[in-house]
């Protein structure tokens, strides 16, 4: 039968009027490299956009991004698993005043629950609770129901969550994070790996009302098809076999599997008297590999034969099959699928059995292609850690001195809608991982779909949104909001820049605001605190062509600042503009961006002084196909020079990129198929472009899709943050949380950190542009970079910028550094700098402040 999806959450949970359906049909799980759903794929049709409503006309309910929230956004991406048989131990319980045993949390009734011992002297925390399934199974997250009777008392605050397959043997949490103190249920995700335990364990009260920790209901979430950190295994030389296959009718041998064409496939036999079920096929490997989970593509031509209930085994020699490393059932549609394995397993022979055809339509099954992935080498691919859990869902993020994260969302933690009038904001501590949640009220702002820049002082310049005229200022030296001068024109979508004079530029955002209004270029003075119009900048010559019109092809503008206060917008539009920023200001055609066409939700990522790859987006706002193409655009001067690179394996939209200190360019997450608030067509793979090749390749696989609302930053120790994703209300697409990812250049093939290079000294906390500074460092280094300390929303980081710098040897293990005078080179503003050795390893950053 299909795998249970037990409906206790969606119960849980109140089914927001966001969640009406879009009829895109249930989401539907693959993996390497995507998700998949049965909705109009990149060869289908896209539905008749509606006409665009302005945003201050819609209620709260309503989605201003594209009508409403989909039908898939409710179900989760993983099944939830049958809890028969489960059991639950504490440790510790209250049975004295009142039944607070931990078997409640597995009797369906979200009136009854588990609370710490709280009679006489209370049990001090922290205090934990394990669910053993009695089996191993493979799991990926956890949903935490806090009690429902009105009181507060007890709910999860800071957690941790650890598994085990005899519960004896417990390695570090695979999650940690801090929840926000409210009755609504949570998801707490983590890597899918096999466990028969999983423990959750609470180490704070979210209130801080006393040392008690509660929750109503706990549920366990199964294999998602995402297994993270993996690759795909290279098939050359591969060989398949099948218990039958069909040769009379059509060529439906087994080796059609491994033939890279989807448009074949093994077939097993139906002409005459069609071979009962079960069927099997066996990948013959012809030599011994690690393999995690094994990757199943149907056919694309009819549904018969498509796999539902399934088991794969595995052998070192072909003969002797041990147990089942994966069992399940998949849905029937045409998505790709993947059985993640309960435990990596060294096999040269993979037999994927198949007990039930997913349709019933006869004794018959098929497969187009199969393929099978492998851990990641961690020095090729990289590694990520663990999940950490977000209060809220983090649609917006920028990275500060003192190794923290600024992350908010909107007036709520998991839903947006109006203008309210007030954040809720987070602080993520790098060092510690401990994450403190806020609500900004003193602004007057919702800054849900701002625009953002990195001022020269270091503040964080917020504008627009949900409350479209607004502009507020976050100082990460006294952690405080202030509200500025509000903009001239109202916007939501928007982007904007530092510009090379200090002030900051924004243009385009008809997402909020009115809607009949070209959303024309202004700058904010950080002398006056005041916006100053720029009527010779309309934002017509700058918009895409998408069928919604200014309200989406003004969205997201990818803005390169130069000197003497000048703009180059590269995109999403395949046109590229000069802009003026002086008296008027002017905006004057810069060519197109060689054969791109618009790319809307791509990214645009500096690299080097005057040099920027572009990558993915897809013609319109959502429902079209991504692309796989790359361009890289030059700038000298005046003169802009654009040239396709390389392709990404995937397509993708929705995706952020970061450009690391080696000059190399990490793209996080997208859609293949972009659909806002869906997990459908997620691309879960990677991919790491070399600017001395142009070429990409994979990284590491994620555990959790990041799409529309993620974000991804470069950290001050060489690794990168991405999370979020979601911000749909009662769905099971949000992500609140994120993971840090650790580039190849950090580790060695066996997962251990390289030896890295040291700063030790003469960075000051401010330096000027044209000026030099002698860096002492632990030992000898091949170079230096400032990376800008950078702001991402909605696909967009207008603040990443990666400069290289001139430096020569002052004596033992002391570099005179100097940095550029044009200010068009080096934007004032706060930088990380690092330190390379020859082979590219990056120290951790100094942070210092550009004047």
């Amino acid at each position: 039968m299909q795998p249970r999806r037990v409906h206790a959450r969606a119960r849980a949970l109140r089914r927001s009027p966001l969640l009406i359906g879009f009829g895109l049909g249930s989401l539907l799980v693959g993996v390497t490299p995507w998700l998949g759903v049965a909705s109009p794929g990149p060869g289908g049709p896209a539905p008749t956009p509606t006409a665009a409503v302005p945003f201050n006309q819609r209620t709260a309910q309503q989605s201003p991004h594209h009508g409403l929230a989909p039908a898939n956004a409710m179900e989760p991406a993983a099944p939830v698993l049958s809890r028969t048989g489960w059991t639950a131990t504490a440790s510790d319980e209250e049975t004295v005043g009142e039944n607070g045993r931990a078997a409640n949390v597995l009797d369906g009734k979200a009136t009854t629950l588990w609370h710490s011992r709280w009679k006489g002297t209370p049990a001090p925390l922290p205090h934990s609770i394990t669910l053993d399934m009695h089996r191993t199974t493979v799991v990926s997250g956890l949903i935490y129901q806090p009690r429902t009777d009105n009181k507060a008392n007890g709910r999860i605050g800071e957690y941790s969550i650890s598994v085990s397959t005899d519960g004896r043997t417990w390695g570090s949490p695979v999650a940690t994070g801090t929840l926000a103190d409210d009755a609504s249920a949570k998801t707490l995700g983590f890597a899918p790996q096999g466990a028969r335990f999983v423990r959750l364990t609470a180490s704070t009260e979210a209130g801080k009302r006393g040392p008690w920790t509660s929750a109503a209901e706990l549920n366990l979430l199964g294999d998602p098809g995402t297994p993270a950190a993996t690759v795909d295994l290279p098939r050359t030389g591969w060989t398949a076999t099948a218990s039958d296959e069909e040769t009379a009718k059509e060529n439906g041998r087994a080796a059609n599997v491994l033939d890279g064409d989807a448009a074949t496939l093994w077939h097993s036999r139906w002409s005459g008297t069609p071979a009962p079920l079960p069927h099997s096929i066996t990948l013959d490997m012809h030599r011994t590999a690690v393999v995690s989970a094994l990757v199943y593509q149907p056919r694309r031509d009819s549904p018969n034969g498509r796999a539902g209930a399934y088991t794969v085994t595995t052998s070192t020699d072909g003969t002797t099959y041990g147990a089942a490393v994966a069992t399940g059932t998949w849905r029937d549609d045409d998505t790709v699928k993947t059985a993640t394995f309960t435990r990596a397993t060294t096999a040269r022979f993979i037999r994927l059995t198949l007990t039930r055809e997913a349709g019933n339509r006869g004794p018959w099954t098929s497969a187009a292609e199969i393929r099978l992935s492998g851990p990641a080498n961690p020095a090729a691919h990289g590694s990520w850690s663990r999940i950490t859990g977000f209060p809220l869902v983090p649609v917006a993020t920028a990275v500060l001195p003192g190794d923290k994260l600024l992350a908010w969302s909107a007036y709520a933690v998991d839903r947006f809608g109006g203008s309210n009038g007030y954040t809720q904001t987070a602080i993520l501590d790098l060092k510690t991982g401990k994450v403190t949640q806020r609500r900004i009220d003193n602004t007057g702002h919702d800054m849900f779909c701002p625009g953002i820049a990195m001022l020269a002082d270091g503040r964080v310049l917020v504008t627009g949104g949900s409350n479209a005229d607004k502009a507020s200022i976050y100082d990460p030296a006294t952690d405080a909001w202030s509200s500025t001068t509000s903009m001239n024109i109202a916007r939501g979508y928007q982007a904007m820049t530092l510009l090379s004079t200090g002030e900051a530029f924004v243009l385009g955002g008809s997402w909020s605001g009115t809607a009949s209004t070209d959303k024309a270029g202004e700058v904010w003075s950080p002398d006056t605190r005041t916006w100053r119009k720029l009527p010779g900048v309309p934002a017509a010559p700058a918009l895409t062509a998408d069928p919604a019109g200014p309200y989406r092809a003004d969205n997201h503008m990818w803005l390169y600042a130069t000197s003497g206060g000048k703009v180059l917008q590269m995109g999403p539009s395949k046109r590229m503009h000069w802009i003026t920023t002086t008296g008027d200001g002017s905006i004057t055609s810069a060519g197109d961006r060689a054969d791109s066409p618009d790319a809307m939700t791509g990214n645009a990522v500096p690299y080097d002084i005057g040099k920027v790859l572009t990558l993915g987006g897809s013609p319109g706002y959502q429902n079209t196909p991504a692309t796989r193409r790359a361009y890289t655009v030059d700038i000298d001067g005046d003169q802009v020079r654009a040239a396709r690179t390389g392709d990404m394996a995937n397509a993708r939209a929705f995706g952020n990129s970061v450009v690391l200190p080696d000059g190399k360019v990490a793209v996080f997450g997208g859609q293949a198929f972009p659909v806002p608030f869906s997990d459908a067509t997620s691309v879960l793979t990677p991919e790491l472009w070399d600017p001395a090749t142009g070429r990409f390749t994979p990284l590491a696989t994620m555990a959790i899709p990041r799409n529309y609302h993620s974000v991804a930053n470069l950290l001050p120790d060489g690794r990168v943050f991405s999370g979020g994703g979601g911000l749909c209300g009662d769905c099971a697409t949000n992500h609140a949380d994120g993971s840090v990812f650790t580039p190849p250049y950090l580790l060695n093939a066996d997962g251990s950190a390289k030896a890295r290079p040291v700063i030790t000294g003469g960075v000051p906390p401010r330096a000027a542009a044209g000026s030099s500074l002698t860096v002492a460092t632990g030992g000898p280094v091949a170079s230096f970079v400032l990376m800008r300390a950078a702001a991402a929303t909605h696909s967009t980081d207008n603040d990443q910028r990666r400069v290289p710098l001139t430096s020569t040897a002052a004596g033992t293990d002391t570099y005179t550094v100097s940095l550029p005078a044009d200010k068009g080179v080096v934007l004032p503003g706060t930088y990380m700098l690092f330190a390379l050795d020859g082979h590219g390893v990056p120290s951790v950053a100094r942070f210092i402040t550009v004047t």
